[in-house]
């Protein structure tokens, strides 16, 4: 084994983005806001559980969830949570469908080998989806690349380009194409800063593209249900968390 700075654990990159005082990430409450009380919810690349333990906590959710690392999956349990080890490249096929009324997958897609395929597979799992994921689009990242000419490193995805689990990038203009080409209804969206703050929700793309650090996505598949039967709020932009 080589010597070193020991490498972090898979989700403590995240550990980095910006907080609500002192407690829960600014992201996790942003999707805290998106789910309903009591649903029925599956984490996907839950980490350490802090994500399902908040919704467990303040939405009486009945939560699931699947981490790749066994270091997450001790911490979860040791919170009490009911998280198995397991791959969203591989062992989502195992899921039927409509299993859960939300399947969420925060900071993990582009960590993927398969986004298309997983995605695919959330909105066969889930009635909704919510995704969340760095944007390699933001100006910072731009900077780096046309100024330095090297890979980024930013709080949102902190390893040096040799030692990242982020093996697909994407921008927040990227992930929209792909939602367009599988066909999947955004419900709602937002961008947020690098302070975590959500950026307007009537601005174009583009502004999002260029200036959001980060997206977060409500999806559901095209024609799967009508809007009276969806178990989360009715449509309109996501609201300040603070």
């Amino acid at each position: 084994m080589s010597g070193g700075t020991p490498k972090a654990r898979p989700w403590e990159a995240a550990e980095e983005l910006p907080r609500e005082g002192a407690g829960a990430r600014v992201d996790h409450l942003v999707v805290l806001d998106l789910v309903p009380a009591g649903a029925r919810v599956l984490d996907i690349g839950c980490g350490d559980g802090a994500l399902l333990a908040l919704l467990r906590d303040r939405r009486g959710i009945d939560g699931r969830g699947i981490e790749l690392s066994r270091e997450g999956v001790n911490a979860c349990l040791a919170r009490g949570l009911p998280v198995i080890q397991g791959d969203a490249d591989t062992d989502l096929a195992n899921y039927p469908d409509g299993a859960f009324d939300v399947v969420v997958m925060s900071q993990t897609i582009q960590a993927t080998r398969q986004p298309r395929e997983v995605l695919e597979h959330l909105l066969r799992i889930g009635r909704h989806v919510i995704i969340s994921f760095p944007n390699f689009g933001h100006w910072r990242v731009r900077t780096e690349l046309a100024l330095r000419g090297r890979m980024p490193v930013t709080d949102l995805m902190p390893d040096a380009w040799y030692e990242t689990a982020n093996i697909h990038h994407c921008t927040i203009r990227d992930f929209v194409g792909l939602c367009r080409v599988l066909g999947a209804r955004i419900e709602t969206a937002a961008a947020l800063d690098s302070r975590g703050r959500a950026m307007r929700f009537a601005l174009p793309w583009w502004v999002w593209n260029l200036f959001g650090a980060q997206g977060v996505f409500l999806l559901s598949q095209e024609g799967r249900h009508r809007a009276d039967e969806s178990p989360l709020r009715p449509g309109g932009s996501l609201q300040a968390t603070r």
